[in-house]
């Protein structure tokens, strides 16, 4: 091939290369923008949600967990479908449901920006200083880092998801460290749970509790939040002495 020749098949690569990545840059925009809008959309019609699963009967819980994977993948907040799992299957279901939903949804935003919108997400926590240091952790211990992350997060559970894909964490170090994830699961789950119940009696659709009923789900509100609490704060300390060089 002449000098010529190669000069212009080098240019023809180049500007087919510049327009794939021209195009894939659009493709994400397009994607950041339908999630977000989703996400808004979506987050207007979680009482309707709720009260479509509750009339599901046994394909209740498998609607469920897909609503709320796909809820976290378009940023809408995790704690308003989690007090719903509380209210529509009681504490010991709502937890493994809610949990289970959690980490799929999670798993998905990591990957998505892991290997489709990195660009995207590094612009939108771009400059941010917690994260940068984070970053630092992770690349030491990454698993204790995310773990403690899910503990007490330092960003909006949602776009946490997504900035953990741009870190060199292991996906399989990111899906054991998701266990942090239930003390505030637990919590918020049981709130739903005792919201749900007062609503059913004001509503006359249950039997009214006594106060001996009232006073232990209070207990075991309160002792859930005390520890939740205790949990947060010890997992902040242990967070900034890690990120703290």
């Amino acid at each position: 091939m002449t000098g010529q020749g190669a000069a212009t098949a080098a240019g023809a690569n180049g500007g087919g290369g510049r327009g794939a990545n021209a195009l894939r840059g659009v493709l994400v925009v397009a994607l950041v923008v339908a999630l977000l809008f989703f996400g808004r959309r979506v987050a207007a019609l979680l009482p309707q949600f709720a009260s479509w699963v509750e009339g599901l009967g046994a394909l209740g819980p498998a609607v469920f967990v897909a609503g709320y994977a796909a809820a976290v993948v378009g940023f809408v907040p995790g704690s308003l479908l989690t007090l719903a799992g509380g209210a529509l299957f009681g504490v010991a279901r709502g937890v493994v449901y809610v949990f289970a939903a959690a980490v799929l949804g999670s798993t998905v935003s990591f990957l998505i920006a892991r290997h489709l919108a990195r660009d995207a997400v590094a612009r939108r926590i771009e400059g941010d200083a917690r994260f940068r240091a984070i970053d630092r952790a992770i690349g030491e211990q990454g698993r204790r880092i995310v773990f403690l992350l899910r503990l007490s997060p330092v960003f909006p559970f949602s776009l946490l998801n997504y900035a953990l894909g741009l870190t060199r964490v292991r996906l399989v170090d990111y899906l054991i460290a998701a266990v942090g994830m239930l003390p505030g699961t637990v919590l918020y789950v049981y709130l739903g749970k005792l919201g749900g119940d007062g609503a059913a009696v004001a509503g006359g659709g249950r039997t009214e509790r006594g106060l001996a009923d009232w006073a232990l789900l209070g207990v075991g509100l309160a002792a859930t939040a005390v520890v939740t609490f205790l949990i947060t704060r010890i997992a902040r300390r242990a967070l900034d002495e890690a990120t703290a060089a």
